[in-house]
């Protein structure tokens, strides 16, 4: 059976693209849902799952994509306001990238970067990265990740430090409930309570502060004032550790699983400040917002400061293939280069060709059909009228956008400002339930405690999202019916 359908998905590569959409359309019949959930439960694993749950319950099988849209094995269209994980940037369906992987594995399929050797495509992408990121950044290190990329962050700052002839420096300062990874440093880094409580987490040398969530720590101040007094935070806690013991500070330019925090205008300026006034490295994390996601090529441009490393992934391929990586500015990378010999970390697939190819050609894309510029002129600002139109949902206690990553909070009762909302228990899980009347009614949208966040492709179109809005907003109706019958609002 797994032959047949491998033979009929090779000879569907070749139909004509025109007739390749409705010809998939008449295969959904053949799926079988339920046997498939129950291979999935004996045998996969999921990550960040409750299995047990998931076992009562069953995964939802997702077969195909084009677009913005999904449709799963019973044959339902859903919007997908996520992009997949933040990383479908060019969109579903795009053959280009399909045939570049294709041919590269024909090709060379893979040759490793060690032992002074290199590939053409891995160059051509470290050289086409060179070009799109901000002037001081000319070398890349490949990761097949954003995890192992901000890994390769801890190795590196500690490494440069050492070759500075400051090997004390070792701290490196994130945020809570930032995210940078699931690995061991990566988790570290982030500051999500619920991964720390796993595995002795964070490993040492690795400290938070607070993070710049206006409507949650605010209170009493303008959005400018409290932007200055959050990035105060950094300061106070260098002084606390000595500013010869901290290496780096690393922050996403919005906090993305963080339930997309968006920090005042005046944060990440004094943030650079601050850095540059106690010489501590200053770290971009770009797995999300990198590659258009805010309108610019990289969201440290868009908050205008120059980091002196940047980790990137998800975009970069559109989440086709795996691939990460870290542009290491002029600072760092000469220091490697002239002071450094071995720098003793890398991976198998750093610079994997394959992924280098579908990068290569998902980048093409991006930059042929002008999608940062359509963010930041077109989409990213009908993204945020029409979601300042969902804050006048009875459930909304505010929404805001930046670019295309966009959220709403869920509130019992609304207030007169942000601060003054009466909020749900956390324990009724209320985003959870709106997430469901969501995923029930054809649009993914994530819940992030009670805020639901998106983040749809960069190629939906104006139509659409007014599409994915009235979507939206009949879902939030459908959870104030269903808070009402549990009791929860009035």
């Amino acid at each position: 059976m797994t032959t047949n359908l491998l033979a009929q998905d090779a000879a569907m590569l070749a139909l004509d693209a025109t007739m390749l959409a409705p010809q998939r359309a008449a295969r959904q019949e053949a799926f079988d849902t339920q046997a498939l959930q129950r291979l999935d439960s004996a045998h996969f694993l999921h990550p960040f799952t409750d299995h047990a749950a998931l076992r009562k319950r069953g995964a939802r099988v997702m077969v195909r994509g084009q677009g913005i849209y999904l449709w799963d094995s019973e044959g339902n269209r859903v919007i997908d306001g996520m992009s997949g994980l933040w990383c479908v940037n060019a969109g579903y369906g795009r053959t280009s990238i399909s045939q570049a992987v294709y041919q590269q594995m024909e090709t060379l399929p893979f040759y490793n970067s060690f032992f002074n050797t290199t590939t053409v495509p891995a160059v051509r992408l470290a050289t086409l990265l060179a070009e799109l990121a901000p002037p001081q950044f000319e070398h890349v290190f490949f990761t097949s990740s954003g995890s192992e990329a901000n890994d390769t962050i801890v190795r590196m700052v500690r490494r440069y430090w050492d070759l500075m002839g400051q090997p004390q420096r070792q701290v490196i300062i994130s945020r809570r409930n930032a995210y940078h990874g699931s690995t061991m440093a990566g988790a570290s880094l982030g500051g999500m309570d619920g991964m720390h409580a796993q595995g002795g987490l964070p490993i040492p040398g690795i400290v938070h502060i607070g993070q710049p969530h206006y409507a949650q720590e605010g209170q009493g101040m303008t959005e400018a004032e409290f932007g200055l007094h959050a990035a105060g935070w950094l300061e106070q806690k260098i002084l606390e550790l000595g500013p010869d013991q901290v290496a780096a500070f690393i922050g996403e330019p919005v906090q993305g699983a963080g339930g997309v925090i968006i920090p005042p205008v005046t944060y990440w300026p004094e943030i650079k400040r601050i850095c540059d006034k106690y010489d501590i490295l200053l770290v971009s994390d770009e797995v999300i917002c990198g590659f258009g996601r805010l309108g610019t090529w990289f969201g440290c441009e868009l908050m205008q400061v120059q980091p002196d490393l940047i980790t990137f992934a998800k975009g970069v391929t559109s989440g086709y293939v795996p691939l990460g990586g870290v542009l290491v500015g002029s600072r760092v990378a000469q220091t490697l280069i002239e002071k450094g010999g071995d720098f003793n970390h890398g991976f198998t697939y750093s610079g994997h060709p394959v992924a280098c190819a579908a990068a290569l050609e998902n980048l093409r894309i991006l930059i042929e059909e002008k999608l940062v510029e359509k963010v930041a002129l077109e989409t990213g600002p009908h993204l945020a009228a029409t979601f300042a139109g969902l804050a006048s949902h009875p459930l909304v206690g505010h929404a805001e956008s930046c670019g295309l990553v966009a959220g709403l909070n869920l509130v019992r009762r609304k207030g007169d400002t942000v601060h003054d909302c009466e909020h749900f228990d956390s324990a009724h899980a209320v985003g959870m339930i709106c997430r469901g009347h969501m995923f029930d009614n054809g649009v993914i949208m994530r819940a992030v405690g009670d805020r639901m966040i998106v983040a749809p492709p960069l190629v939906i179109t104006k139509e659409q999202i007014d599409e994915m809005a009235e979507r939206i907003r009949f879902c939030l109706d459908q959870t104030l019916i269903d808070l009402r019958s549990r009791g929860l609002v009035g």
